[in-house]
C-alpha cells in the first residue's frame, strides 16, 4: 500500500504552496506599477505611458522650457501626483505590514495598530495643536501639528507597553486596555472640540479623515525612512512570528522571549504608525482588512504574508486616491472616507464568506462517515 505521507509528495505540495505566493507577491508588484502610472495620469492631459515617461525622464535630469506644454506636464507629474502617489505607497505597505504584526502579537484577527487607542492619540495631538494652538514642540503650523499627532499616537502605545511590562497581560487584555485609551483620548478630543469656533472644529474635523491632498516632497522623508526600516524589522522578524501561533507557552518553550520580542515589535509599530497618521491623518480598515484578505488567499506563513499584504495595502490605498480624485462634488474626497467605504464592505463580506465555510464544513462533518473535527483556521 501506497504511503500517502511520502516525502516526495509533501515536498512537491510545498512547493506548489511556495510558487503560489511567489506567484501571488510579484502578480501584486506588477498591479502597483500599472496603479502608479493610471494615478500619475490626471485630467486625461497626459496619459499613462506619457505620465511614466515624464516621471523616469525627471529621475535621468531632463528640464524642459519654463512655461511650455513639456514644462507644465513635467511639473504636474512631478511636483504635484508624484509625492501625493509615493504617500499612498508608503502609507498603505506600512499599515498593511503593521496589521499583519498586530495580529499575530495579539493572536487575534481583528486587532491591527489602532486597537491599542494610537489613532485617537494622534487625533487628540493634532487637536490640541489646532484648536488651544499648543504643541509640545514649540513648533507653530503645519510641523507643530505632524509632531503632535507623532507624539500623541505614542502615548497610549507606551502606556500598554509599560503596563505590560510590570504587569502580566493577555492580548485580550491588552485590547481592552487599548479600547479604554482610546476612549478616553477621544472624550479629551471632543472636550477641546466643542469648545472651539466653527472654522476650527471644521479644520480639527477635517485633519481626522486621512487625505493626501497637498503632499509635498517634504512630507515623504520621515514615512518613508520609518517605514522602511520599521518594515525590514518586521520582515526579518517573521520567522518568530510565526511561532506565536502555537502560543506562547510553545513558543517559550522554542527558546522565543515572548515578552521582550511583543515589546520590540509593539515599539516598532507604534512608531512606524505614528509616523504616517501624523502625516496623513487617520486612514482606517488597510491595515485591518488587507491582512485578512491576503491570509485567506495564501495562508497565514508570516515570510509570505508582509510583503504580500505591503504591495496589496500600497495598491488599495492607489486605488482609494485615484477614487477621491475622481470624485469631486462638491469637493475632493478624502482618500480616508474613500477607504473606509470600500473597505467595510469588504471586510462584511470575508466575515460571512469564512461563516459559511465554516458552517459548510461542519455540515460535511456531521454527514460523512469520517471527521477529524479540526475546523479551518479562523472559521
Amino acid at each position: 500500500m501506497d504511503d500517502p505521507y511520502r516525502v516526495e509528495d509533501l515536498e512537491e505540495q510545498y512547493g506548489r504552496y511556495t510558487r503560489r505566493k511567489v506567484v501571488l507577491i510579484a502578480v501584486l508588484a506588477v498591479l502597483a506599477v500599472v496603479m502608479i502610472g493610471l494615478s500619475l495620469s490626471f485630467n486625461g492631459r497626459v496619459g499613462f505611458v506619457d505620465s511614466l515617461a515624464y516621471f523616469f525622464k525627471h529621475i535621468f535630469g531632463a528640464t524642459y522650457d519654463v512655461g511650455t506644454p513639456e514644462w507644465v506636464d513635467d511639473y504636474a507629474v512631478w511636483t504635484v501626483y508624484t509625492p501625493r502617489v509615493l504617500i499612498a505607497i508608503i502609507t498603505g505597505a506600512g499599515l498593511a505590514a503593521c496589521g499583519v504584526v498586530m495580529q499575530a502579537l495579539l493572536n487575534n484577527p481583528l486587532a491591527d495598530p489602532y486597537t491599542t487607542g494610537l489613532s485617537d492619540g494622534a487625533c487628540f495631538g493634532a487637536v490640541a495643536a489646532i484648536v488651544m494652538g499648543f504643541t509640545f514642540s514649540g513648533v507653530a503650523e503645519s510641523m507643530g501639528i505632524v509632531t503632535n499627532a507623532f507624539l500623541g499616537g505614542l502615548v497610549p502605545a507606551l502606556v500598554i507597553i509599560f503596563l505590560s511590562r510590570v504587569v502580566t497581560m493577555s492580548p485580550a487584555v491588552t485590547i481592552l486596555i487599548g479600547v479604554a485609551l482610546s476612549y478616553l483620548f477621544s472624550g479629551l478630543e471632543m472636550l477641546m472640540m466643542v469648545s472651539t469656533d466653527a472654522d476650527t472644529l471644521k479644520n480639527a474635523f477635517l485633519w481626522q479623515i486621512g487625505s493626501f491632498t497637498d503632499t509635498a516632497w517634504s512630507d515623504l522623508t520621515i514615512p518613508f525612512v520609518v517605514v522602511a526600516v520599521s518594515s525590514a524589522v518586521m520582515f526579518a522578524m517573521s520567522r518568530k512570528l510565526n511561532l506565536l501561533a502555537l502560543g506562547d507557552d510553545s513558543a517559550s518553550s522554542l527558546g522565543l522571549d515572548v515578552d521582550n520580542f511583543r515589546t520590540l515589535l509593539m515599539v516598532v509599530v507604534a512608531v512606524s504608525v505614528a509616523s504616517m497618521i501624523s502625516f496623513s491623518g487617520i486612514i482606517g480598515f488597510v491595515s485591518l482588512v488587507i491582512p485578512h484578505a491576503i491570509r485567506m488567499l495564501i495562508g497565514g506563513d508570516n515570510r509570505y504574508l508582509i510583503p504580500a499584504s505591503m504591495a496589496a495595502g500600497a495598491v488599495f490605498l492607489m486605488v482609494a486616491d485615484l477614487l477621491s480624485r475622481v470624485v469631486v462634488y462638491p469637493d475632493e474626497l478624502r482618500v480616508g472616507l474613500i477607504a473606509s467605504i470600500i473597505g467595510s464592505p469588504i471586510f462584511l463580506y470575508m466575515i460571512l464568506r469564512k461563516r459559511r465555510y465554516g458552517e459548510v464544513y461542519r455540515w460535511r462533518c456531521q454527514h460523512s462517515r469520517v471527521c477529524t473535527g479540526r475546523l479551518p483556521t479562523g472559521s
